[in-house]
């Protein structure tokens, strides 16, 4: 069980793999205002940054699931770096159906919500592992600007234009599925550079450590392509947020 290999190749240097840098990482834990003890779980947690300084500077208890082999592996590198294997753990794992054996104060999926099958599964599967008064996070992609067409869509990487909401509609579609937005932190531009440009050095360096890779030809269009697609697509039309969610 893993992600595709490109991913495990462009982020391996990533510890955050989301257009979130520290700073913003802290910011959101700060305004949820986590309580030490708290119990947080993270459906798709990467090399888990999030849990890690959260329960380095905030206390909480975290439990992480992960498909990437390698993202698990260095998410429990990070909390013996940081001191905090005994507040946090990482499961290998498809994170699709997971529910916590006991209720947890935060349920995040921090962008990756495939994992429900979209916005509306994957709260519907982060709820079940919730107490009660507990707060759900959602990371998800938004429309800065509505592309004019569908080819400016398949340029952000997105599937089509109805993939994803202008922010004023994506705030409005928690509320009509039963929830209260009570927080939210988004990227920017700067952030969104520190996700997309740092995988360009990562996919140079592999292409200099495997010239002879069968994979070395899809690295080499992907790094080829990548900064003018970013900058004329994503980093212009596509914005990207966590959102805290209560339900009414």
């Amino acid at each position: 069980m893993d992600i595709p290999r490109i991913f495990n190749i462009t982020e391996s240097a990533h510890r955050i793999h989301n257009p979130f840098t520290p700073e913003k990482l802290a910011t959101l834990g700060a305004a949820l205002h986590l309580e030490t003890g708290t119990r947080v779980l993270d459906l798709g947690s990467g090399s888990g940054e999030m849990l890690c300084t959260w329960a380095r500077d905030f206390g909480i208890i975290g439990t992480g699931i992960d498909m990437s082999q390698l993202f698990t592996e260095q998410a429990k590198l990070r909390a013996e770096e940081l001191g905090v294997t005994d507040r946090v753990k990482f499961i290998h794992g498809d994170a699709a159906g997971y529910v916590a054996d006991e209720k947890v104060g935060v349920a995040a999926c921090v962008g990756a919500t495939w994992i429900g099958g979209g916005v509306v599964g994957t709260i519907e599967l982060l709820a079940q592992s919730l107490r009660t008064g507990g707060i759900i996070l959602i990371g998800e992609p938004y429309w800065r600007q509505l592309p004019s067409a569908e080819d400016v869509a398949k340029g952000c990487l997105a599937g089509s234009v109805s993939d994803f909401l202008l922010l004023p509609e994506l705030l409005a579609s928690f509320g009509h599925l039963g929830y209260d937005v009570v927080e939210m932190v988004l990227a920017d531009h700067d952030s969104w550079d520190r996700y997309e440009a740092a995988k360009w050095l990562t996919m140079r360096r592999w292409l200099e450590a495997n010239p002879d890779d069968d994979f070395a030809k899809d690295v080499r269009a992907k790094l080829t392509s990548e900064p003018e697609r970013y900058a004329t697509y994503t980093r212009e039309y596509l914005g990207w947020g966590v959102f805290a969610l209560m339900a009414r």
